[in-house]
């Protein structure tokens, strides 16, 4: 491990587009099922209901969050349509497998999605029983990243030290949060959706076209 990481206690991964490649194309699957949820709800047409579901993740941290606020949406009942999905797209990466498993301290999932489908897409992936915990939305209380609310109850309920701490990301705007309470930040800059909607570099400690190969940098000194 790099002297720089030796440090970190708690290792905190997003989900989506980061513990597996975006071009799995999940999001495309589930982004579908959104549009269809909200043409249903409100009684407009597909390009109608896109906009709608865009104009929500923007403005209020995500789609789900914009429905609750707006129409008293269950979210548990949009939560299980969206993610009634196949994950046949995904597969184990087994030298991202070995290299997880080897970081020291508490591995946990951070997500504005929810526990079971996380835990489908880390089986799907190989991941299972790799992670302590999957922080998922509803532990949020339904206040999604990037709202600062939200990283510092995680932090609370899990007993974390954000100087301890370590979060991974591919959307470069919910990592300012993380770096205002103490974590280090590692962007994924992949290329997914919006990935790089409220880049601050000052916020980005590093930064990386893929997992895997971060870890097998800073896992490098340990080899040699």
């Amino acid at each position: 491990m790099i002297d720089a990481l030796a440090h970190i206690r708690n290792w905190i991964f997003d989900l989506d587009n980061t513990l597996y490649p975006p071009g799995a194309n999940l999001f495309a699957l589930i982004d579908e099922k959104m549009g269809a949820y909200i043409a249903d709800l409100l009684t407009l047409d597909a390009v109608a209901a896109r906009k709608v579901q865009k104009d929500y993740f923007r403005h209020h941290g995500t789609t789900l969050a914009g429905l609750m606020a707006e129409h008293g949406v269950d979210p548990h009942h949009f939560l299980d349509f969206v993610h009634d999905i196949p994950l046949d797209r995904l597969s184990p990466d087994l030298e991202m497998i070995a290299r997880i498993e080897r970081l020291p301290g508490r591995r946990i999932v951070f997500t504005n999605g929810d526990a079971s489908y996380a835990a489908r897409v880390l089986e799907a992936l190989g991941l299972h029983g790799l992670f302590d915990t999957i922080y998922d939305i509803h532990r949020l209380d339904y206040r999604p990243k990037p709202l600062e609310a939200g990283y510092a109850r995680m932090c609370e309920v899990l007993e974390i030290d954000p100087a301890e701490s370590l979060f991974v990301e591919d959307m470069a705007r919910n990592l300012v949060p993380a770096k205002r309470i103490g974590m280090a930040t590692v962007w994924i800059n992949n290329g997914s959706e919006l990935g790089t909607e409220g880049v601050q570099s000052d916020m980005i400690d590093y930064e990386a076209a893929e997992l895997g190969a971060w870890l097998r940098l800073i896992q490098e000194k340990e080899e040699a």
